[in-house]
């Protein structure tokens, strides 16, 4: 037999059951047909094979980010993004605000994305009145990077159909001033909500998928579990778009939407596809709800209150009744169900749920999933075990936000995002970045994995620091893990299919202070080189 592909001479991390170290690699179709040494794998070289020289450089199995929103990543990269070098002020976003709308027809949305007052020089945000004063003739929405907040002006407010008398929802804010009249900033499931309203259009958002694929296949990521979309529209063209093959990458999709999640997932219930249905490039994934807020909100669930304000315990959605209604009725019908859990209480929220819902119902190897697991402290940790939960905590959060979280929840960073623990107790988690909340960048979560400090250099819950192999894993064969695929990827062995990549080194020879720098240099997804650091091939 001649393989297609053969890599030799370099570090083939396997992430097998040994963590096994081979030389080379031969890839035949679709399947990687051999891993060995450079002379076991020789003989399948032949005429039409395609030879690359590793010359020592790293390929690892394509990595699987557990937790990301791919759709609302690539319609964000249509707006204007606060997190861009310049946008350092409410002035300068209000100025791009500003030279936007002057260049947009009336009556179209003008978006920006990734504002943190923590960052900006006024460390505020941007008023209603100012929101007003750059257009009345257009709806404005600038997102909190947490995606859980919004500051919008009078035209988006109208549009929503919100005004001085209308109520709080369930789990959400509209934030009034001393005197009850609105300020423009909407809170946790009042911005959620909002995003009903807030829509993109089939185009776009058919155009936002081509964008964020692209990104990923660049940053080496062949799988991602998306998150959450907007509503049932982009969910269904995700699915269009992976049917006509013009979705590269391998779907896990949540049954979750950032609008209305409890509704979407039970009208995705009632619909009766249940989770695994699909193939390998697209399936679906576990009913999901949004239980609390945004760790730098910050508005999530605490069992004790902030340090930063004891007072506050943060937002938690729902009772833990009507979590059961929804996913306890979903793990009875066979799904897997997972929750948006940041806190300690609306952690714990769910594990009681879900300990529930195995006694009312045993199943055998459910995983289900906590997404995020943000505060896990030890009784936490222990009951996930016993559960046989499977949490997937977002490693590159502090470098970005440590600082703020150091300030709010003190000595429980600690056991926040916990790996270390995670994998002494031998839970099995997997790593997700939460983009476009934060970097994509799977090299910068390996990196903090590793180093866990913050982007000033401030030190994170050291305790937590975890090795490169096992950091490697998070985010490959986990992933592969959460989502019942280990099967068929998140090693490089015999027989699984061949997602790997190229990185720019060795990365078990890179310093540890190094590894946010490394870069790929190919992507390959089914067998195909769809990524060239020279070209892509999408």
């Amino acid at each position: 037999m001649q393989a297609n592909i053969v890599f030799f001479n370099g570090e083939v991390i396997t992430v097998d059951g040994q963590d096994s170290i081979r030389e080379a690699l031969a890839i035949s179709d679709n399947k990687i047909v051999a891993v060995g040494s450079n002379e076991e794998i020789k003989d399948l070289i032949g005429d039409s094979t395609q030879v690359i020289d590793l010359e020592g450089k790293s390929i690892l199995p394509g990595i699987i980010d557990a937790h990301l929103h791919l759709v609302m990543y690539g319609t964000f990269q249509l707006s204007i993004s606060c997190k861009e070098p310049g946008l350092d002020s409410v002035d300068a976003i209000l100025t791009a605000l500003k030279d936007k709308a002057a260049t947009t027809p009336k009556g179209q949305w003008i978006r920006a994305w990734g504002f943190n007052e923590r960052t900006v020089k006024e460390e505020r945000y941007p008023t209603l009145e100012e929101l007003d004063n750059i257009s009345i003739d257009h709806p404005i929405a600038i997102t909190r990077t947490c995606g859980h907040i919004g500051i919008v002006n009078s035209v988006a407010l109208r549009l929503s159909g919100i005004n001085e008398t209308t109520p709080d929802p369930q789990g959400g804010l509209i934030e009034r001033d001393a005197n009850g009249q609105l300020t423009g900033r909407l809170i946790e499931n009042a911005y959620m909500q909002f995003n009903e309203i807030a829509t993109f259009s089939n185009e776009e958002v058919y155009q936002a998928i081509q964008i964020a694929q692209q990104h990923f296949l660049k940053a080496g990521i062949t799988s991602v579990h998306e998150a959450g979309t907007f509503s049932k529209e982009n969910y269904r063209m995700l699915q269009l778009a992976s049917q006509k093959g013009d979705l590269k990458i391998r779907v896990y999709a949540m049954i979750a939407s950032i609008s209305d999640c409890k509704q979407f997932t039970l009208n995705m219930m009632e619909s009766g596809v249940i989770t695994g249905t699909g193939n390998e490039f697209f399936k679906v994934g576990p009913a999901k709800l949004f239980t609390d807020g945004s760790s730098t909100g910050p508005t999530i669930a605490t069992r004790e209150g902030y340090t930063s304000n004891p007072a506050d315990h943060g937002i938690l959605y729902y009772t833990e009744d009507e979590i059961y209604e929804v996913l306890g009725k979903a793990h009875e019908l066979g799904y897997q169900i997972t929750v948006h859990a940041q806190g300690d209480q609306a952690i714990e929220a769910y594990l009681n749920v879900v300990e529930r819902a195995l006694k009312e119902n045993p199943r055998e190897n459910h995983r289900h999933r906590i997404e995020h697991a943000g505060i896990s402290s030890p009784d936490l940790q222990q009951r996930m075990k016993e559960l046989k939960m499977i949490p997937i905590p977002n490693p590159p959060f502090p470098y970005e936000f440590g600082e703020s979280y150091l300030t709010n929840y003190g000595e429980r960073t600690d056991f926040m995002y916990p790996a270390r623990d995670f994998i002494d107790q031998g839970i099995i988690a997997a790593a997700g970045s939460d983009s476009p909340v934060t970097t994509y960048n799977p090299f910068m979560g390996i990196h903090e994995a590793v180093n866990r400090l913050t982007a000033n250099g401030t030190s994170f819950g050291e305790r937590q620091k975890i090795d490169v192999l096992e950091a490697i894993r998070l985010y490959t064969y986990n992933g592969a893990y959460a989502s019942f695929e280990e099967d068929i990827k998140g090693s490089l062995e015999p027989g699984k299919l061949a997602d790997m990549i190229v990185l720019d080194r060795s990365i078990l020879k890179t310093l540890p202070q190094d590894l946010k720098d490394i870069q790929v240099e190919l992507t390959i997804l089914d067998g195909d080189i769809l990524f060239e650091r020279s070209k892509t091939k999408i």
